[in-house]
């Protein structure tokens, strides 16, 4: 396959934030009269963090401010705002603009816009950002991602399923990476996406648009109000496409997995981040893999990696990355990214 076009672009800074209420899966299993230890065992999540007196946007921007110190730039100097969020804080207006206004930026200083492909919101983000880098239209991008899956879990009658998840946000700064022969090609090598639309019902929130009238249907609008997932069906798509998915994400790159110096992927579950490790036949040591301390975040989880590989030094400049995940849709989608 053909090598598909060089981005230049630069991480310059992350941050991340948790909520400050954490839940261990032996807390719930009291809450929920389950039998001691039945939620880590089923889920593999020992434990997460969901909001309680913080929302949405103050995740967002403690993130973005975090981001912001780590890249040394003032707020005054990013000219892009990308909200990657699967769930906006609110239907309209998109939650960019919010994040905007809550930053204290100025009218006109940015474009601020949502992009939203469930989990894999951030990587689209990012490749959106480093286009319109590359084009000159911008400067700095902030893409942020902030999730608060909390408010949707279906506790009552899958609380195996809800227990897969947490909240929390993550953002980043890019800019376009200059002088590419001193900086080595840092940018995006690959990226691509491809979805399964045979699956679209396997992973759904049906109410919050306009498949339901509230007001004609309100006990239907209330009762989809939850989260849905059929494990099955997901991991039956995943198993029969993914791996050849990642194969030709590489030879776009012109990669190999022996290039690969660190993984990236979205924290689905921990039961799916080993059933990648051993399909792909990753090395686990080059796979971040912290699903088990927070959970899934649903698009703020590859971002939230990305913030921990590089404040714990996992990351370090030059080395090859390998960003992935899936959505619902079900979309796969990865990046080949040098840093």
């Amino acid at each position: 396959m053909e090598q598909t076009a060089y981005i230049p672009v630069q991480i310059c800074g992350t941050g991340r934030a948790l909520p400050k209420n954490r839940l261990c899966s032996s807390q719930l299993d009291a809450q929920l009269g389950l039998p001691s230890g039945h939620l880590a065992s089923v889920s593999g999540v020992e434990q997460r963090f969901f909001c309680n007196q913080e929302n949405q946007i103050d995740l967002a921007i403690t993130a973005s401010q975090t981001a912001l110190a780590d890249a040394n730039l003032a707020m005054e100097e990013i000219d892009l705002v990308l909200c990657a969020s699967a769930i906006p804080y609110q239907t309209l207006p998109t939650t960019a603009p919010l994040v905007m206004q809550r930053l204290g930026m100025a009218d006109g200083q940015a474009a601020a816009f949502d992009v939203n492909s469930t989990c894999l919101s951030f990587l689209n983000a990012f490749e959106v950002a480093a286009n319109k880098l590359a084009l000159g239209q911008c400067n700095n991008a902030l893409v942020v991602s902030s999730e608060v899956a909390s408010r949707a879990l279906p506790w009552d009658d899958r609380p195996d399923v809800a227990a897969l998840f947490g909240d929390g946000a993550a953002a980043a700064i890019l800019t376009r990476a200059k002088h590419e022969k001193t900086t080595g090609r840092k940018g995006i090598h690959a990226c691509q996406m491809q979805t399964f639309p045979s699956a679209y019902d396997a992973c759904h929130i049906k109410a919050g648009g306009t498949r339901i009238d509230i007001h004609k249907e309100t006990e239907s609008f209330l009762a989809e109000a939850r989260f849905s997932m059929d494990g099955r069906a997901l991991f039956q798509i995943t198993q029969k496409h993914f791996q050849k998915f990642v194969s030709q994400l590489l030879d776009q790159a012109g990669w190999t997995l022996d290039d690969i110096d660190i993984v990236i992927p979205h924290q689905a579950s921990p039961v799916a981040l080993a059933h990648m490790i051993k399909s792909l036949k990753l090395a686990p040591e080059k796979v971040i893999n912290i699903a088990a301390q927070v959970g899934n975040q649903i698009a703020a989880s590859i971002p939230f990696c990305l913030d921990h590989a590089r404040k714990e030094k996992y990351l370090q400049s030059g080395m090859h990355v390998l960003l992935l995940g899936t959505s619902a849709g079900v979309s796969f989608g990865g990046m080949a990214l040098k840093v």
